[in-house]
């Protein structure tokens, strides 16, 4: 699991989540491990079991109420099991409220940064969250070719001189969409869902042979190019080997993991005279046929099946 600090976060989101830093500021460098959060109000009142410190605590209507209303004795006492807590990253007034005065000195006594916003709850919660998610996904690079094909993300990878990048320009030429070209870059979100990316340098750019490099973008228009794509099917291109046992009718379900995520993979063998755009455009409409229930090669060996088995004959 990646991480990241509290400082980055203040950085990176405080226009878009109307943050400010009201104490801890020597304790930015706290990390966040985690893209869940916490509403600490059991932990507040006095029940701190399975509190999850780990997370940001996020100080809403109701925990911000109670906080004015408990005697300053007891949440004292509350607050100090709360914020003893090494793992705690930094708690989040939300609703633009003032900061109680006893969550104020509590957070500069155990040095955890109290930030507040002025967002509501949900709302702040619903942003935090999907940022968080997209900062701590796990991330691989790897070597290849990322396009949507009739809205599937599309993996191709193969040994270099295959002719990727160059199937890829003919996929883009018959409408369909770019996304990296070299490296892609995969996260694993919430749920096993793969997405993959291109490094910003390569952002719409191919290297060809014998062209070099060309700017698809501008070749072909805003609508050849597309920042992210969902992941949902990996092509391998191999050397033609007549001698290589190959699948003939599809029937055998293959599959490449990636980071922890299994994904439907096609391998298609290269050879002169095979149109590997219009393969893949195939195999991207059939694994959505896939994904609707419907498998053409088991449907086709059951009726073979079928018709293969002897008839009853009919009792007199």
């Amino acid at each position: 699991m990646r991480s990241l600090t509290v400082g980055d976060l203040l950085e990176e989101r405080r226009e878009r989540l109307k943050l400010e830093l009201i104490t801890g500021r020597g304790a930015l460098g706290r990390e966040i491990t985690t893209p869940e959060v916490n509403r600490p109000g059991l932990a507040l009142a006095g029940y701190p079991a399975h509190f999850r410190a780990e997370r940001i605590q996020i100080i809403g209507r109701g925990e911000h109420a109670y906080c004015l209303t408990a005697s300053a004795k007891d949440l004292a006492a509350n607050l100090e099991k709360m914020l003893s807590r090494p793992s705690l990253p930094c708690l989040v007034i939300t609703g633009d409220f003032k900061p109680p005065q006893a969550l104020t000195q509590s957070c500069r006594k155990f040095k955890v940064p109290l930030l507040r916003s002025g967002l509501d709850t949900a709302e702040f919660i619903g942003e935090l969250s999907a940022w968080l998610d997209d900062r701590l996904a796990p991330v691989l690079r790897v070597h290849g070719v990322l396009v949507s094909v009739y809205d599937l993300g599309v993996l191709i990878q193969g040994e270099a001189g295959l002719g990727k990048s160059e199937c890829a320009l003919e996929l883009v030429k018959r409408g369909h969409i770019l996304v990296a070209d070299d490296v892609v870059e995969i996260r694993q979100k919430y749920g096993g869902v793969l997405v993959g990316s291109c490094p910003e340098p390569l952002k719409h750019y191919m290297e060809v042979r014998g062209l070099g490099i060309i700017d698809i973008k501008q070749l072909f228009g805003v609508g050849s190019i597309l920042n992210m794509v969902q992941l949902g099917l990996a092509v391998r291109l191999e050397h033609w080997d007549p001698q290589a046992a190959m699948d003939r009718t599809g029937l055998e379900r293959q599959a490449a993991k990636i980071i922890d995520v299994s994904v439907p993979l096609v391998r298609i063998p290269v050879s002169p005279g095979r149109n590997l755009a219009v393969l893949i455009e195939v195999a991207s409409l059939n694994q959505r046929l896939k994904i609707t229930g419907h498998f053409s090669a088991e449907r086709f060996n059951r009726s073979l099946i079928a018709r293969m088995s002897p008839r009853r004959e009919p009792r007199t």
